[in-house]
């Protein structure tokens, strides 16, 4: 296991890396219930037993594909933001684009995906992007990780303005973050509490010191009737297999549907969130410290990332992507494949263990998402702020992907605002700054992004 991992090569060992993967693990668990939410009869209108089902086999078996494959402590599962708007075409649609049809354009986005990274266009994003750019996207995702805890236990909420209509999009003017009601909201208490644990043994430099305060604050939560342990009783502790959505996608409607703007959405946005998510998790564990090596390992886990996509699709999901969630893993001390090997396994005995794995509450695990945070913003220092041609871009990369709850926004503003003010400096200060081909290419997209389907 030493020898195929190369643990010691990489400064670890078999204990670190099984915590650092259930570490990983109990801060992606919380899939199972969302994606059920998001896909199930409330949501889609698909089976829940089939989302389940998909959603625990389909993260199980690519992120040990992952860990084999790449070695590389990076958990999969079917993303967040991707599985909303999955969602909303189905519902959107009045009946004219069924769930099947919608799989069916996620099998087509994986497929393209692979064409991608077969043809190394993915991998060039490496090269292309600008290096106080890749860290700017390691600082936003540990902001985009932190608000993400932050709503998860209400420690933040929002006031909406009397008077705004709310039935649509609010304008900013119209709401205010605030910070939770510690004495209303038990959940914001817990999770304050949880923050505090793991914080003090950060300090103390205890080992495991997210999962120990997971499972801290998750015991602490009973009491408080955070953790809602009434589940565990008459649960199902077996799987069921009945009613599954395998190989019920709809190739045919998809492309009869004219779904190609829906395909070119997840097409998009997977590319930047994957690409952020694959660097900002490969830069903390300390993979892109040798820069060919971990170009070449990031190529190998786009190649994974671009199968996931389309075998989800086939399993009866929406698309599998990397988890930002990953980087609680790397700061439990995870730097293999055996950490995420670890979370692949426990996803598949989810199926035989689910009302345990979903006993743990937001609550217990927001505070390790809001430490990630911390651990993440120091790539900050690395960024170049001198000069501005780097340091605007890298700014909005940062503070757009929390403020607007997604990663694809903060990559494709820094991209363009980089390519503009570039171009200006170019044509009229003295000094001259490359400008990689495929940075042109991907503002243009990002244009046509902006300009004909809004931040979807």
């Amino acid at each position: 296991m030493d020898r195929f991992f190369k643990l010691k090569e990489n400064g670890t060992n078999v204990r670190t890396e099984i915590i650092a993967g259930i570490t990983t693990f109990m801060t992606m668990a919380y899939i199972l219930v969302v994606n059920t939410i998001f896909l199930g009869p409330s949501g889609a209108g698909m089976p829940s037993e089939a989302v389940f089902f998909a959603t625990a086999v389909g993260a199980g078996l690519i992120t040990i594909l992952m860990g084999l494959f790449v070695n590389v402590p990076i958990g999969m599962a079917p993303g967040m933001g991707l599985n909303a708007y999955f969602m909303t075409v189905v519902l959107s649609s009045n009946g004219a684009i069924t769930w099947q049809a919608a799989l069916g354009a996620v099998f087509i986005s994986g497929i393209i995906f692979l064409i991608l990274t077969v043809t190394k266009v993915r991998q060039m994003l490496l090269v292309a992007v600008p290096e106080s750019l890749k860290m700017a996207i390691t600082v936003g995702i540990g902001m985009f990780i932190t608000i993400i805890g932050l709503k998860l236990c209400n420690l933040v909420m929002v006031n909406i303005t009397p008077g705004t209509d709310i039935t649509h999009s609010v304008p900013g003017s119209g709401f205010n973050l605030t910070l939770g009601n510690l004495l209303v909201q038990k959940d914001a208490l817990l999770a304050l509490i949880g923050l505090l644990i793991i914080a003090v043994l950060m300090v103390l430099r205890v080992k495991g010191a997210l999962l120990i305060g997971i499972i801290a604050t998750t015991i602490i939560g009973i009491p408080m009737g955070v953790t809602n342990v009434s589940s565990l009783s008459g649960a199902s502790w077996f799987p069921s297999f009945n009613n599954l959505a395998v190989g019920q996608l709809d190739l045919v409607s998809a492309f009869h549907l004219g779904l190609f703007e829906i395909i070119f959405i997840f097409t998009f946005v997977e590319l930047f969130d994957t690409f952020g998510t694959l660097v900002g998790t490969a830069t903390r564990a300390g993979i892109m410290e040798n820069k060919a090596e971990g170009e070449k390992k990031v190529g190998k886990a786009m190649l994974v990332d671009a199968v996931g996509v389309s075998a989800g699709a086939v399993l009866g999901t929406s698309t599998i992507t990397a988890y930002v969630e990953s980087s609680s893993g790397v700061e439990a001390g995870g730097r293999t494949g055996l950490t995420a090997v670890t979370t692949g396994i426990l996803f598949l005995l989810a199926l035989f263990i689910s009302p345990l794995a979903l006993l743990v509450p937001s609550a217990a695990t927001a505070p390790a998402l809001i430490i990630v945070g911390v651990l993440m913003i120091n790539q900050v220092r690395k960024i170049d702020w001198d000069d501005f041609t780097l340091a605007f871009p890298s700014f909005l990369t940062i503070v757009l992907m929390p403020f607007t709850g997604s990663i694809a926004n903060g990559i494709s503003a820094g991209i363009l605002t980089y390519v503009i003010l570039a171009l200006f400096g170019n044509l009229f200060a003295s000094r001259k700054v490359k400008i990689h081909w495929l940075m042109w290419v991907l503002a243009v997209i990002v244009i046509i992004r902006f300009v004909f389907m809004g931040s979807e």
